[in-house]
């Protein structure tokens, strides 16, 4: 058996899933998406990304017939489908993804939306090794897009800030993401992950929600913190603060949380994962029911 994808209502081998080049998605990079995970077999805060994928398309203007609630049906079926395919304590990924549809230049045809879903095997490889060896990080030259281009809150794929900022990092320091500052040189986000602080004394320490991607992991992880009796606050970070934080994470879809070591010639802690990050892991999987390190130890070759 092969995997399967959806593309407007119909089921298709997944290696069918294609856009035409008109698309307003590949012409202009008009594309509202959302990424997640399993656990189990079990599709991770799926109403928490649906949501989100609906104010999404409010901003861009864009409807999905039924609307976003109806996309939970075949979200789950997709996942129940393909999942049956993996090896016993595999997950998968899915991306839901949406598009005004073809580009007016290159069609006469009144647009209508593409609205699609396929899946992945999760790429462990990419971050295995980081739970216990850490995750170094760079600040490039390249900053965020104002909020006077589109809102923060906008998950889209018009991403090539994060592209250039992320090769810039990986330029200077091989095997460094980019940690993106805003046009104040205040600390936002990484391309795929909301940047967490720790410092002993008050706790953990997030940029200002409205000033990034609202995070389902991150909101998840404050969840996992209020549990554990660890404060969490919202305020603006500057790197001179961040520099003396006790402990750095990054949270998101995939990894869940990860530890960061470094950035650039700035040493967290003690320059290892830190205690704190063990217990918030250890939450983490506790919740899901899956080592989360050791599923992506045991499926890094995969």
């Amino acid at each position: 058996m092969q995997p399967i994808a959806y593309l407007n209502g119909d089921w298709i081998a997944a290696s069918e899933l294609r856009l035409p080049v008109t698309d307003a998605g590949f012409v202009q990079g008009v594309t509202v998406a959302e990424q997640l995970r399993t656990f189990a077999g079990g599709i991770f805060q799926l109403k928490s990304h649906l949501d989100r994928l609906s104010r999404s398309l409010q901003i861009v203007g864009v409807s999905v017939p039924g609307g976003v609630t109806s996309l939970e049906g075949p979200a789950t079926e997709l996942v129940q489908r393909n999942h049956s395919l993996l090896a016993a304590g595999d997950d998968l990924g899915l991306c839901i993804f949406v598009t005004p549809g073809d580009y007016g230049t290159f069609v006469e045809s009144v647009p209508e939306p593409r609205v699609a879903m396929h899946t992945f095997p999760i790429p462990f490889r990419l971050w295995a090794a980081h739970y216990d060896e850490g995750q170094c990080l760079s600040v490039p030259s390249v900053r965020q897009v104002p909020s006077s281009s589109w809102p923060a809150e906008l998950k889209c794929r018009s991403r090539m800030h994060y592209y250039l900022a992320d090769r810039e990092a990986a330029g200077k320091i091989p095997g460094a993401r980019a940690l993106i500052l805003d046009q104040q040189d205040n600390v936002l986000e990484t391309s795929t992950a909301n940047i967490v602080a720790y410092f002993d004394g008050e706790g953990l320490v997030s940029p200002p929600n409205d000033s990034v991607l609202p995070g389902i992991s991150i909101s998840f992880l404050r969840e996992i913190a209020q549990s554990l009796g660890i404060g969490y606050v919202e305020r603006v970070l500057r790197m001179d603060e961040l520099a003396r934080a006790d402990e750095v994470y990054l949270t998101s879809t995939s990894p869940c949380v990860l530890p960061v070591i470094r950035c650039d010639d700035i040493l967290f802690g003690s320059g290892r994962p830190g205690p704190v990050f063990a217990s918030l892991l250890q939450s983490w999987s506790d919740r899901v029911g899956r080592d989360i390190r050791q599923q992506a130890l045991d499926f890094f070759n995969r």
